[in-house]
């Protein structure tokens, strides 16, 4: 229930980039190796690559390319599989070093919680001794007077 309303809350606000990322992508881009496999990757894991699929194997066998048991189209169909396992790869990569970006980044942000943390401890132990000091010139100032 809380999460919803806090989902509420922020759902007119843009998205925005992680910073570490978005140098990340842009180290990435850099590389035309990188942008072409980006570009089959996307494109073979679309919707559009399936689509044309079935009707390059309807035509082909439709149209009588090849008799059954259709070698030719076997062969381009397994080495085409080889090359997109390669590209399934090269996207796993892609994630993974996504993932490492964020969870360095989120490594730095820890250290430097945990340092505020300590600093915070040392002025709170240095408040409660002030307030001790305090306290006890002030109880002794109280009891002076009462005498």
């Amino acid at each position: 229930m809380a999460q919803s309303v806090l989902e509420e809350r922020l759902a007119h606000l843009p998205l925005q980039a992680n910073p570490a990322l978005m140098r990340q992508a842009e180290k990435r881009a850099a590389s035309v190796q990188n942008r072409i496999a980006d570009q089959i990757t996307t494109f073979a894991g679309s919707m559009w690559f399936v689509y044309i699929h079935i009707i390059w194997f309807s035509c082909w066998i439709g149209f009588g390319v090849e008799s059954y048991p259709y070698g030719l189209l076997t062969m381009i169909v397994s080495l085409e599989a080889i090359f997109l396992s390669t590209f399934v790869m090269i996207s796993q990569n892609r994630a993974d070093a996504k993932h490492q970006v964020v969870a360095d980044q989120q490594w730095l942000t820890v250290k430097e919680e945990d340092r505020q943390n300590v600093e915070l401890i040392k002025l709170s132990n240095e408040i409660l001794e002030l307030t001790k000091a305090i306290h006890s010139s002030t109880s002794g100032r109280s009891s002076e007077r009462t005498n």
